[in-house]
């Protein structure tokens, strides 16, 4: 363990993959991606808690989106050095995983983007809040923090959907340091797109967007093929913000695709 301000859960040997979870949650939003690994041998997977998220502590000083890049960077200095590594981003993450993607370039063998954060609130380009199924005596049950949430973030507001959400999305919600998270809601966007102080990286990537995401959009995500040439996209339709949670096959049918064209000589 190093002095790092961020702490990180690791399975597996080989190639490094890094892991970075979005706002007010911490690693356990991404498990769901796991199982694509049973038959992928060859990847150390390093989940990051971000400062002031999980296992992390905030930041000394003031918590900013520049501040938790910084953080991420010293790191991967510490941690990975020179080796080759490839990054996954989920919603702020996926921001975060923009800058990484820029910062080390050619050092990093591609990207995989979950819902990433493009722009701030009022620059978004969002969808109409809509639900596909909805169990209102479900909703009528829960505490009014909780079913917010939910509703916020989910297209199927139903038994299954919330089961999921209870497993990866609460545990860190529940833990995240709500002061830190201030500061960062004030302090949300990098100061330039991470792509335009880089060359077009020609790494693979992915970008998964849906059509339901009220919070962070998919059309605004769709300028980001204009940096990325072997940037595969494809936006989910019937879900909400978490799409690797609440559409986990078919998100894992796509990350999977994008390990092996990773794999390739």
């Amino acid at each position: 363990m190093t002095d790092s301000a961020i702490r990180h859960t690791a399975f597996g040997d080989g190639t490094p993959l890094v892991l970075i979870h979005g706002y007010t949650v911490d690693h356990r939003v991404l498990f769901p991606l796991e199982p694509v690994f049973a038959d992928r041998p060859g990847w150390q997977r390093l989940y990051l808690d971000l400062p002031g998220h999980g296992a992390s502590p905030r930041l000394p000083g003031p918590t900013s989106a520049e501040a938790l890049a910084e953080a991420v960077f010293a790191w991967i200095d510490a941690e990975l050095g020179t080796r080759p590594f490839a990054v996954v981003g989920q919603s702020f993450g996926g921001q975060l995983a923009r800058a990484v993607t820029a910062r080390y370039g050619e050092q990093v063998l591609g990207s995989a983007l979950l819902a990433p954060v493009v722009a701030w609130y009022d620059d978004r380009t969002l969808p109409a809040q809509t639900v596909v199924e909805r169990d209102q005596e479900l909703l009528d049950r829960l505490p009014a923090a909780e079913r917010e949430l939910f509703e916020y973030i989910t297209a199927r507001l139903d038994k299954r959907s919330w089961e999921l959400v209870e497993q990866y999305v609460l545990p860190g919600w529940r833990v995240h340091d709500r002061a830190a998270a201030a500061e960062l809601e004030a302090a949300f966007m990098l100061p330039h797109w991470p792509e335009r102080q880089a060359p077009e990286h020609r790494g693979r990537h992915l970008l998964v967007t849906t059509r339901q995401d009220a919070l962070v959009g998919w059309r605004d995500q769709l300028a980001l093929l204009d940096h990325y040439p072997r940037l595969a996209a494809t936006v989910l339709d019937g879900v909400g913000h978490n799409p690797q949670v609440e559409s986990a096959e078919a998100v894992r049918g796509l990350f999977g695709a994008w390990l092996d064209e990773l794999a390739r000589p």
